[in-house]
């Protein structure tokens, strides 16, 4: 089964808590703090495995959990980091956000890494948070929560020429010609549902990668006949290798089919319009495909179009090796490295900037009714690594919260003594301090 898209779900591993711990020896009166810090969680790496051609593995098992952080230990030891999970997708993999849209990556070449979920940090034992005024301290952090995302998978093929046009002009026929590839060949529309890939060996050292892509129809760029399935694939390829039935033999016009596969691929994106192309004439070997041709010619001809037109039949092999040698003399010619799908830019955001700190960076404060919720990604995930339970720990939160300005702007924003603050999963009573 050919899979090329895919959904899923990422959690990185959360970090390993840290250790509130002392010095336990003996002839050591008041042994000081000795709290190990928590491991990292592992991160989701995704590896491109040339083995692979479709997104399978992905079919079946949707949610994928990194494992999570070893917590402290005694005597100012660390926690073991996780290990990182590693997932394996084909080469022309896209990988995108399903929440805003935005291409994270594009996987192309066999070996390639990309971090998609990261790792919580583990979080510091009581040992980092010995200072002069408080040598012993009950404080340790929380792990931080990996990432969690969901993320689409779009499988694009990788392939040095594609062969594209209408149903049934024989590119299939021509991909078993010349390569070893058997994809299914029969005298019906949309034989070819999914691409087939071949390694075309061209007699003097040289060989490509060829796909056969599904047939395309009108609408195509509107996703009419699954046209959006087929399309996808042709942005991979160097070379288009545009297969015409020259013979008509559908009772279609070629010189019609060219310039409505072209206007598809055009619209579907207009790179590919600038693509490198080769116009195939097949079926030559079929009465009036002669006449058929000159007349091809004269009509673009009047266009002010002279493109190069290869006459072959791939039933008989007619004209084959000259195509095979054209399109290996127009790769060379062509940067071997495929174009990287560009990021959109992402919206901008107003936020209520303060001067950063070391712990808080940029937070928004927003009403919900009687409670003023301070909102930040930076303030949230300090409230989870805090130990609230620990009175050490929930006065170094207020001095934090204090310094970095946050108790300020909730004055300015109008809170008054007794109001209701929320952070994250956590709400407070606003206190005036004499």
């Amino acid at each position: 089964m050919f899979v090329d898209k895919a959904k899923i779900y990422l959690k990185g591993g959360d970090g390993g808590d840290g250790l509130v711990a002392f010095r336990r020896e003996k002839y050591v009166a008041e042994g000081g703090p000795a709290g190990g810090d928590g491991g990292n969680g592992g991160d989701i790496i995704f590896r491109v495995d040339e083995g692979l051609r479709t997104l399978m593995d992905f079919k079946y098992q949707k949610h994928f959990k990194a494992a999570r952080g070893e917590k402290g230990k005694p005597k100012n030891q660390h926690g073991a980091n996780a290990e990182d999970l590693i997932l394996r997708v084909p080469p022309g993999t896209t990988v995108t956000d399903s929440d805003t849209g935005e291409v994270i990556v594009d996987l192309v070449q066999h070996g390639q890494e990309a971090v998609i979920a990261r790792g919580g940090r583990g979080g510091r034992g009581n040992v980092r948070f010995a200072t002069p005024s408080n040598p012993a301290p009950y404080i340790a952090e929380n792990g931080e929560e990996g990432q969690e995302r969901y993320v689409e998978l779009e499988l694009k093929v990788m392939a040095d020429v594609g062969l594209v046009g209408f149903p049934s002009v024989g590119k299939s026929t021509l991909l078993s010609v010349v390569s070893a590839a058997k994809p299914k060949t029969g005298a019906y529309h949309f034989t070819t549902i999914t691409p087939n890939l071949g390694v075309v060996s061209v007699g003097d050292d040289r060989s490509f990668v060829m796909a056969d892509l599904p047939g395309l129809i009108e609408g195509a760029h509107e996703g009419v006949g699954l046209g959006h399935e087929f399309l996808r694939h042709v942005e991979r390829t160097r070379v288009i290798l545009h297969v015409i039935d020259m013979a008509a033999t559908e009772g279609r016009d070629p010189v019609q089919d060219y310039r409505q596969i072209n206007r598809e691929l055009e619209l579907y994106n207009a790179k590919l319009a600038e693509r490198p192309q080769i116009i195939v004439a097949n079926k030559m070997d079929i009465p009036d495909a002669e006449a058929n041709l000159e007349r091809f010619r004269e009509e673009l001809a009047q266009d002010g179009e002279v493109p190069e037109i290869i006459p072959i039949s791939a039933a008989t092999r007619q004209g084959v090796q000259d195509m095979i040698y054209k399109a290996a003399d127009l790769l060379d010619t062509i940067p071997v490295a495929p174009a990287v799908e560009e990021v959109g830019e992402l919206e901008e955001r107003k936020v209520y900037r303060l001067e950063k700190t070391d712990e808080l960076e940029d937070f928004v404060i927003k009403r919900d009714n009687e409670v003023y919720v301070v909102e930040g990604a930076a303030l949230e995930r300090l409230m989870k690594r805090t130990q609230l339970q620990s009175y050490d720990a929930f006065v170094r939160l207020s001095r934090i919260l204090r310094k970095s300005g946050v108790e300020q702007a909730l004055r300015e924003q109008g809170a008054e003594d007794g109001d209701t603050i929320r952070i994250g999963e956590y709400e407070f009573e606003f206190v005036e301090k004499d």
